[in-house]
């Protein structure tokens, strides 16, 4: 299951699941708190009610201090990083956890983080909704090679770059979730 690949629930919509060492308090942390959060995803604030803000700020380059090669497209991204905001949708701690993702508008994407105990571990499932065709093998490769990281941040270990696994996963998704 850790290494599962995301799939295609609708047409818009991707899903990933993880089981991570628990407890699910411990999970919730590294979702929510920007310090857990900027090592495996980004930083940023995070107002955890409905209608809180979200700020995620992409420091790819400090993901992991393994280095690699920057695909071009992303260069800008990975040297100056992002910023991505959003609101609060859903907020259930430590169980659920929802927010959408880019602009707040109606065509925003949204991202929603389900935990559940199981035993001394957690399932994580991660569904990504009303997603562009065109950008589902870049997000589920996103998603894949973030989770990744944060595995192994939970395990206390090294994490791998995050483009170099983010450049073999987008072509692998590339053929199992081909644009439309």
């Amino acid at each position: 299951m850790n290494d599962a690949y995301a799939e295609l629930t609708a047409s818009d919509t991707v899903r990933i699941e993880r089981l991570l060492p628990g407890p699910i308090e411990r999970v919730w942390a590294w979702l929510t708190e920007p310090d857990k959060r900027r090592q495996w995803l980004a930083g940023g604030g995070m107002e955890l009610r409905v209608g809180g803000a979200v700020e995620l700020r992409f420091r790819h380059a400090e993901l992991s201090p393994v280095q690699g090669p920057v695909p071009e497209r992303y260069r800008e991204m990975h040297e100056n990083g992002h910023v991505n905001h959003g609101r609060v949708t859903t907020c259930d701690p430590p169980r659920r956890l929802a927010y959408t993702w880019g602009d707040t508008g109606d065509d925003a994407s949204e991202v929603a983080f389900e935990l559940s105990p199981q035993g001394d571990r957690v399932l994580l499932v991660l569904t990504h909704r009303r997603l562009q065709r065109s950008d589902m093998a870049s997000v589920a490769s996103g998603w894949h090679a973030h989770l990744c990281i944060l595995l192994d941040r939970l395990h206390d270990r090294l994490p791998a770059n995050f483009w170099i696994a983010h450049t073999r996963l987008e072509r692998e998704y590339a053929k199992r979730l081909p644009a439309a």
